[in-house]
């Protein structure tokens, strides 16, 4: 499968208002520039890019980080019948961004509550040995996130290196909270300190939620351990969703990456 990273974004620090489409592949060998003054910032030169960067090979998914530039995306990749998959994923174009000393920081809104019918049971940091992490892509699971950069492997992490994650039981909410967090598509969970402390989910291109809240001491160690698990495991975690403790049945799984 071809899958193309693409950003359209008004050139920063310039006088006379230029947009920028950047196009790469997901190794970063394929590159492709073009850009526009602000009057034909629209759909239909996005098209005819795209028209033009298929000469190399007809990409079956568009991969795009940017809200600003989802929706002129879209309308162009429909155009030309291409998939367009939201996705804060995309390291090889934010490689080429930074270094074209683009900014590629998403404005950060204020997280907003989980809804109360999906709140579960109950909940717990938890850690699993990186060989059996990956035992996850394999069970009876009805929900499995686990793409392959996130194998440890992929990541250079030993079998034994020990891999941070959250555990929560759902209860009768287990499948519905699931199918939410599938819908919601989650990049990273970090925990944030404050009044309380909590642990934030960070979802779609930008969506910010509220997990939990706590203010234990033992709970706040137990956070900060878990950070620093994150990065010494190049910021990999995970997300478990399972009914109860009894470890005989689960509800979703998502392996996740924190961004530098």
């Amino acid at each position: 499968m071809l899958v193309w990273q693409v950003d359209f974004y008004r050139r920063p620090q310039n006088n006379i208002p230029m947009w920028d489409l950047l196009i790469c592949d997901a190794t970063g060998k394929f590159k492709y520039e073009a850009s526009c003054p602000q009057s034909q910032a629209n759909s239909t030169w996005i098209t005819s890019q795209f028209e033009l960067a298929r000469g190399s090979g007809n990409p079956d998914k568009i991969q795009v980080f940017r809200p600003q530039s989802l929706s002129l995306i879209e309308t162009a990749a429909r155009n030309l019948n291409i998939e367009v998959e939201p996705t804060r994923s995309t390291k090889a174009l934010k490689q080429w961004l930074k270094e074209k000393s683009y900014p590629i920081t998403i404005e950060q809104l204020p997280p907003v509550p989980l809804p109360d019918n999906l709140l579960g049971d109950k909940w717990r940091f938890a850690s699993l040995k990186a060989g059996d992490l990956e035992e996850f892509r394999n069970r009876r699971i009805p929900i499995v996130e686990f793409p392959d950069f996130l194998l440890p492997l992929n990541l250079g992490l030993a079998s034994t290196q020990l891999v941070p994650g959250i555990i929560i039981y759902g209860g009768r909410q287990s499948m519905r909270l699931a199918r939410w967090l599938q819908e919601s598509n989650p990049a990273c969970l970090n925990y944030i300190s404050g009044a309380p402390d909590g642990l934030i989910l960070e979802s779609g291109l930008a969506d910010r939620w509220v997990i939990v809240t706590f203010d234990d001491n033992e709970v706040k160690a137990a956070a900060k351990s878990y950070e620093q698990r994150k990065q010494q495991c190049r910021g990999l975690h995970f997300l478990l969703v399972q009914p109860d403790d009894s470890g005989m049945t689960y509800s979703g799984f998502w392996s996740l990456q924190a961004e530098n």
